[in-house]
């Protein structure tokens, strides 16, 4: 028989619950891109003049930080080796924008309260936080921080991360991660001059508009944001070998019920664990895959055969929506509206419920959770109320940030299911 598919005969699937594909550059489509792998061995990647010369940048950035000075070893002191990791940095569209070598500490050989005061490597001692060292993100940023709060800068009290600085001219926002600092301003000088003046302490590049952020894509399309993690995800399943598996329509069956009970144990735990760690990073830009990373993320401590199967679907689901983003549009509506649900006594080992909310910002989406509560509903009722709370804190603490950043945000709306 012969089928329409088979006659290559198609019909663009029609969305009715609002789901949007939006365009990503095509360079991001190449096979070839799988193969770009990151190096991990010193012996073949010295080999090559473009790792050669991100190694020597790294190494005279280091003496020019004054990150270390040498010293002799003494018996006295526990040696902490070192080693090189080595990044491909990527533009939005696919291109490669630079390679990127960092002289990294293994901070795993640390002893508590007895390395974190003074630690020594091989025939250096650093004089600063060194990548790798369990104190090396606390001194980071507290150098920075502390520079920020000198140039008149406040850090918010409802993120650690971000600083506001406000006058008479123009508001600025900065947002900190480690090494990776996100500005945005309403005066484009204003950024310029702050980057000269941080660039007298720090080594600092500007990599002008934003495009790519912590494995976040940004796009920018017809006044539109819109995040995405396609280059994440295509990694993912490089990694997982599970480019060339078929794709699917469903994160999840609705059959489906995970327990600790289920099949054989997983031979290997450690993939297991390791993949679905990657799994809650991806979730920050696709709350379709809240729910069913929620429930992976219960088995980990002793993963089973049937939560590598729900594992490896939800894979093929993703290169089904690779393109899938969240998108963000300017707008005068500064109400903040909640939706929340629960799943009463959904866990078959415990009876513990599921709570979930998303919280939109007039048009956009800029909020939401999944979590197993932490008590035992007697009722559907109990579930409900417990997942009130739980939405009605982050509202709470949504309307302190929005305060802080100046957006005067109006009561806002909580939506629920009544049973």
């Amino acid at each position: 028989m012969l089928t329409r598919l088979k006659n290559n005969i198609t019909k663009p699937k029609t969305h009715t619950d609002g789901t949007v594909r939006y365009p990503i550059p095509k360079a991001l489509l190449a096979e070839t891109e799988f193969a770009m792998v990151e190096p991990s061995c010193y012996t073949t990647t010295v080999k090559h003049p473009q790792w050669r010369n991100a190694m020597n940048q790294e190494f005279d950035a280091l003496l020019k930080n004054g990150t270390r000075i040498l010293v002799p070893p003494t018996d006295a002191r526990n040696i902490i080796s070192s080693k090189w990791v080595y990044r491909i940095k990527r533009k939005a569209n696919g291109d490669v924008e630079c390679y990127k070598a960092q002289l990294v500490a293994n901070g795993y050989l640390q002893q508590a309260r007895v390395d974190f005061s003074d630690t020594y490597s091989l025939v250096i001692k650093p004089t600063t936080a060194l990548y790798g060292l369990k104190q090396a993100p606390r001194a980071w940023f507290s150098r920075l921080s502390n520079r920020l709060l000198d140039l008149g800068f406040h850090g918010s009290r409802s993120d650690t991360s971000l600083f506001i600085h406000t006058s008479s001219k123009f508001t600025m926002y900065i947002l900190i991660y480690v090494d990776d600092i996100l500005i945005t301003c309403s005066d484009k000088c204003a950024i310029d001059e702050l980057l000269n003046t941080l660039h007298c302490d720090f080594a600092i590049k500007d990599l002008g508009r934003l495009n790519f952020f912590l494995g976040i894509e940004a796009l920018h399309s017809k006044g539109k944001l819109i995040l995405s993690q396609r280059r994440y995800i295509m990694d993912l399943l490089l990694k997982t070998k599970m480019h060339e598996a078929k794709s699917i329509s469903t994160p999840m069956a609705t059959s489906t019920s995970l327990s600790s009970f289920d099949s054989e144990d997983f031979s290997e735990p450690t993939l297991f664990r390791s993949m679905v760690g990657a799994l809650q990073y991806l979730s920050v830009t696709r709350p379709d895959i809240a729910f069913t990373v929620n429930k992976l993320s219960q088995f980990m401590h002793s993963p089973k055969l049937a939560h590598r199967q729900a594992a490896k679907r939800l894979l093929r689901y993703l290169k089904q929506t690779i393109s899938y983003g969240l998108s963000f549009s300017k707008s005068a509506n500064t109400t903040l509206q909640a939706f929340l649900d629960a799943d009463w006594a959904g866990s078959r080992d415990d009876r513990s419920s599921t709570g979930g909310f998303c919280v939109f910002l007039g048009p956009n989406l800029i909020s939401w959770s999944c979590k197993k509560q932490a008590i035992v509903a007697c009722s559907s009722t109990e579930a409900e109320y417990k997942a009130l709370v739980n939405t009605a804190a982050e509202l709470q603490w949504l309307q302190s940030l929005l305060q802080e950043l100046g957006i005067k945000a109006s009561a806002p709306l909580l939506y629920g299911v009544t049973t």
